[in-house]
């Protein structure tokens, strides 16, 4: 067998690969790069997912015969011994990734530059004031994200890394993957794991950042004040100071800090201006208070659903450390 051919037989085999959901990290970096060595490459590479996905799949109903397909698939391009691949419907969506790949150099190509430039934009899920959103990354990674908060990834995310932005506040249960770390990014602080269940808190308003571990290990990188990577062990705690860049880890109970995603508020001896915040979030009101009150601290927990807010700050204001009003549309807390 030639070179060319033995060539495109093994760049045949990545494409099925990654189109059934098998291709491994590695893998997919090969076929990107090959794909990228000449114009022609991703040519190639492109109308061989063309001729995947003429070869049986159904846009508007959910109905795919994968062995069909791929059987098709395998005769078009001259092969005799089809090979059994499993077809997840995710795959479909995630194949963007690679006809970016082997498109981007030909920007011309399909509705020109700009359309092809917001095709391909980032993922970004919100969850918006007074509510939760609960989602599933690309790699199987369960997130929560708690009100007012907003993740951000590629739509590579999963093949050839697993990097996103957090703003706001997230509770994860990372799928472990040794070859590919899980890293968070914030202004104030950087989150690298492999697999671990944690929940990371940081509002651009808020004064603090927050990491609590429930299990595995993650490694925090400073972005506020040089100092050597901090790790966290179970039920440990990270608060970092947005003013003077302190990064602080404590002993703490983990579990407390996902209360939220079961529709709790939980106040570990926070500071009553982030409370205030969270409530804010939660509720969708106004609250504004005394600059006296900020630097005051509260420990508490309260259902959401059941408890209005005039009931979660009597019961504050019952410590007899603050008093609040209503008047002109929004909560003063003095």
């Amino acid at each position: 067998m030639q070179y060319e051919e033995m060539k495109n037989e093994r760049i045949n085999q990545l494409i099925a690969e990654y189109l059934s959901g098998s291709l491994t990290a590695d893998a997919f970096q090969e076929l990107k790069s090959w794909s990228q060595q000449s114009d022609e490459n991703r040519m190639y590479v492109r109308n061989q997912i063309e001729v995947w996905f003429s070869s049986g799949v159904a846009a508007k109903d959910k109905v795919f015969d994968k062995e069909e397909a791929f059987a098709r698939f395998q005769r078009r391009i001259g092969k005799k011994e089809p090979k059994a691949y499993r077809f997840s419907w995710k795959t479909f969506y995630r194949v963007a990734a690679v006809i970016l790949i082997v498109l981007l150099p030909l920007a011309g190509y399909w509705k020109g530059q700009e359309t092809l430039r917001q095709t391909f934009s980032d993922m970004v899920v919100e969850a918006p004031l007074g509510a939760r959103t609960k989602l599933y990354l690309p790699d199987g990674t369960l997130v929560w994200l708690n009100a007012g908060s907003k993740i951000t990834y590629s739509q590579g995310f999963g093949m050839d890394n697993r990097q996103l932005s957090l703003e706001g506040e997230g509770y994860f249960e990372v799928v472990h993957n040794q070859d590919l770390p899980f890293e968070i990014h914030t202004h104030e602080v950087d989150l690298r794991v492999l697999g671990t269940k944690f929940n990371f808190k940081n509002y651009s308003d808020d004064e603090e950042v927050t990491v609590n571990l429930l299990e595995g290990k993650v490694a925090l990188h400073n972005g506020l004040k040089s100092m050597p990577e901090l790790y966290l062990a179970p039920n440990e705690k990270m608060v970092l100071n947005k003013c003077t860049g302190e990064m602080i880890k404590s002993k703490g109970h983990a579990e407390n800090s996902m209360l939220w995603t079961n529709d709790e508020l939980f106040f570990d001896e926070e500071l009553l201006e982030d409370i205030a915040k969270k409530l804010m979030r939660s509720y969708d009101v106004r609250i504004e208070i005394a600059d006296s009150l900020k630097n005051r601290r509260f420990y508490g927990s309260f259902k959401v659903m059941g408890n209005t807010i005039e009931e979660v700050l009597e019961t504050i204001a019952s410590t007899n450390r603050m008093k609040y009003r209503y008047e002109n549309e929004k909560y003063i807390l003095y």
